[in-house]
């Protein structure tokens, strides 16, 4: 399928350089290749600047108030599991205001695919510290310097019980493009970090280009403790899948309530009787 089927015609007003550019750029693509229709897709986006990602992508679309897009995911995918469900975020939205939803999620096993935009500041609210901004950064609201130690989203993920953990750079817009791919095919909780410079507040993309390197190929991504040095690893940046394991969804353990799911279900008049029997 042509990736142009997505194009919503409408231009993006993202900062000219700006990382979210790849990861658009990788969604469309990737969902092209997989030939996924339009109307089985369902973009669910948060409040920032990945938020915009609804108004560019040609699919079935929500976007949410800040640090809300796991939940209303989930319920989407529980209401009709037929449809692909990709969730965005920024590392405002999902590690500060959302982080609550982010466990629960991966514990569930719920089967769609969250796409993290970290450019490690909030770029939309013109540069403020986010969970993510490495101690000693100076922002608007450090001018001293940060003086906390960054999270560590992969580990969170993994701890969380994750059963795909990902990580890509907007600088390697093709390889994040197989990264979605194989995130929207994992039947269960797809985490996908992207180190995703703000060029405006946060030019991060020289230090990632000399840190980032790929583990395809050299990494067993069914090893968990492998995945947790990984992920540790501060000196250099790997990217790439860190883990990958088959488990049952939250939609098995769900089945006596999805026979059929509720968006699925044939509309029924209601019975009456009973309330216009009082009445007589």
């Amino acid at each position: 399928m042509d990736e142009r089927v997505y194009d919503t015609k409408k231009r993006p007003v993202w900062c000219p350089g700006c990382g979210n550019f790849a990861v658009l750029t990788a969604l469309r693509r990737a969902l092209a290749e997989l030939d996924l229709k339009p109307e089985e897709v369902v973009i669910v986006t948060g409040i920032g600047c990945h938020g915009r990602m609804s108004d560019y992508v040609r699919a079935n679309a929500f976007h949410t108030i800040h640090g809300r897009t796991l939940p209303l995911a989930t319920g989407i995918k529980l209401a009709n599991p037929n449809l692909t469900v990709i969730a965005h975020a920024g590392d405002g939205d999902a590690y500060a205001i959302g982080l609550g939803h982010l466990p629960h999620a991966a514990r569930r096993n719920i089967d769609i695919t969250l796409v993290v935009h970290d450019n490690m500041i909030f770029g939309l609210t013109t540069g403020q510290v986010t969970p993510t901004t490495p101690q000693g950064v100076k922002t608007k609201s450090t001018p001293f310097g940060n003086p906390e130690r960054p999270l560590n989203p992969l580990l969170l993920a993994l701890a969380s019980g994750a059963t795909f953990v990902a990580r890509g750079f907007s600088g390697e817009a093709d390889h994040l493009k197989e990264l979605i791919k194989q995130g929207i095919l994992h039947r269960g909780f797809a985490f996908i970090e992207v180190l995703q410079p703000c060029v405006t507040f946060f030019n991060t993309y020289q230090l990632f280009r000399e840190k980032v390197y790929k583990i395809d190929g050299s990494h067993d991504p069914t090893d968990f403790e492998a995945a947790l040095r990984l992920a540790q690893q501060e000196d250099r940046l790997p990217i790439g899948v860190f883990y990958r394991v088959e488990r049952p969804t939250l939609e098995d353990y769900f089945a006596y309530a999805m026979s059929p799911p509720p968006a699925l279900r044939k509309p029924q008049a209601p019975d009456l009787s009973k309330t216009i029997e009082r009445f007589r």
